[in-house]
């Protein structure tokens, strides 16, 4: 096999284990004496885990400022939190919490020392502004398993309604300095959202694992990420919810997609979770999950139809055994293979419809206009991206 020349964008430093959390101040010490936590709007602050962080935070005589962020975040919500704490004298921001709570700290981080709205520097709604890349330093601690967030240099912003969308502020220096990944934080996460984000880290994978910029570096690290979400998905929504061993499974899997999705980018999916999520209250992790067997089946009938020999259908098919632990000697059961097994998880997860969000008929033009298709294997036309909405209506 030939290796094509490719990049590699870097990472944090990564602190993974059980019991990791206990660190958190002495790695905020290592940076700074003043600190703003940012986090969710309840689940974090009503634990134990709150009176712990405060604990480790005192013990390395550090003070500290708070926020709360609620939902996925704003350019609003962004500026605000820089208005009120650009004078504090901040030296680290750490964000604990999910995907919209480390987006949240990475945009923070990213704009103290910037005198200007974030809004900015967003892609494509924005001035067009270069951001400098100084930043005030930033360390992630994800309680979900999902976005990978955690180590990506790009923070999504929302602003939701008609004239709605979801757009990322990014630069390579906003790849938080350091990542605690601690699955004892991940065990009290609700069973819907550990379903939702579980299967969006999911989608990331396979998404990733079958871009048009995908390396072999890449596919290593998605098929040791999939591995982990054929063992402990459902496991973390059910039976396993409370088993630390299968909360660190799908910690990994959620790390192991922010990094490949970073480096080999992310395709049809995603391309419609974006003017989903800018137009409708729906979650991202929700969106994807809601949506990725029916876009994998019009991505594999399309390249059925148009190749017989295109090398994607070989890597769809090694996701459907690999994911499945079945096997054959032909590539096209493979493929009907992952389909199948994408189709059962999305009913044993009870994933919403479209149609729970508010989205009806009327909308999927403006949705499929809106949709990007970059990275995705194959160009899919405007009635196979019909195709995928219809199905989830």
């Amino acid at each position: 096999m030939v290796i094509t020349p490719f990049n590699f964008t870097r990472t944090p430093k990564i602190l993974f284990g059980a019991g990791r959390f206990s660190e958190v101040g002495k790695i905020a010490g290592e940076i700074g004496e003043t600190v703003l936590i940012v986090t969710g709007s309840r689940s974090l602050k009503s634990s134990e885990k709150w009176d712990e962080l405060v604990k480790s935070l005192q013990t390395a005589s550090l003070r500290h400022f708070e926020i709360s962020a609620t939902g996925e975040p704003s350019p609003e919500f962004v500026d605000s939190a820089v208005t009120k704490f650009k004078d504090r004298g901040i030296d680290v921001v750490l964000a604990v919490g999910g995907g919209s709570v480390l987006d949240a700290g990475k945009a923070i981080s990213a704009m103290l020392l910037q005198d200007k709205s974030v809004v900015n520097f967003l892609e494509g709604v924005g001035t067009g502004e270069a951001h400098n890349g100084v930043k005030i330093p930033f360390v992630a601690v994800p309680t979900t398993s999902g976005t990978g967030s955690e180590v990506t240099k790009n923070a999504v912003l929302s602003k939701t309604g008609p004239d709605g969308y979801k757009k990322s502020l990014r630069h390579d220096n906003f790849v938080p300095d350091v990542a605690l990944i601690d699955p004892e934080l991940m065990v009290s996460c609700p069973n819907e959202i550990t379903a939702s984000t579980g299967i969006d880290a999911c989608t990331q994978l396979l998404e990733a694992y079958v871009s048009t910029k995908a390396t072999p570096l890449t596919d290593a690290i998605a098929i040791s990420g999939l591995e982990q979400i054929r063992i402990n998905l459902v496991l973390a929504c059910t039976t396993g919810a409370d088993d630390v061993n299968v909360r660190a499974g799908m910690a990994y899997a959620a790390f192991a997609s922010g990094i490949v999705l970073a480096n080999a980018g992310l395709g049809i999916v995603h391309g419609l979770a974006s003017p989903l999520g800018g137009h409708f209250p729906i979650p991202h992790g929700v969106a994807c999950g809601t949506l990725v067997s029916s876009a994998t089946k019009e991505n594999i009938d399309t390249m059925r139809e148009s190749n017989l020999d295109n090398p994607t259908l070989s890597k769809y098919a090694h996701a459907g055994w690999l994911l499945s632990k079945k096997h054959s000697n032909n590539i096209y059961e493979g493929c009907d293979i992952l389909i199948e097994q994408l189709d059962e998880w999305t009913e044993k997860l009870n994933l919403p419809l479209l149609t729970e969000y508010g989205i009806s008929v009327s909308d999927l033009d403006q949705i499929i206009e809106e949709t990007g298709q970059k990275n995705n294997p194959v160009n899919l036309s405007y009635e196979r991206i019909k195709n995928i909405l219809s199905r989830r209506m």
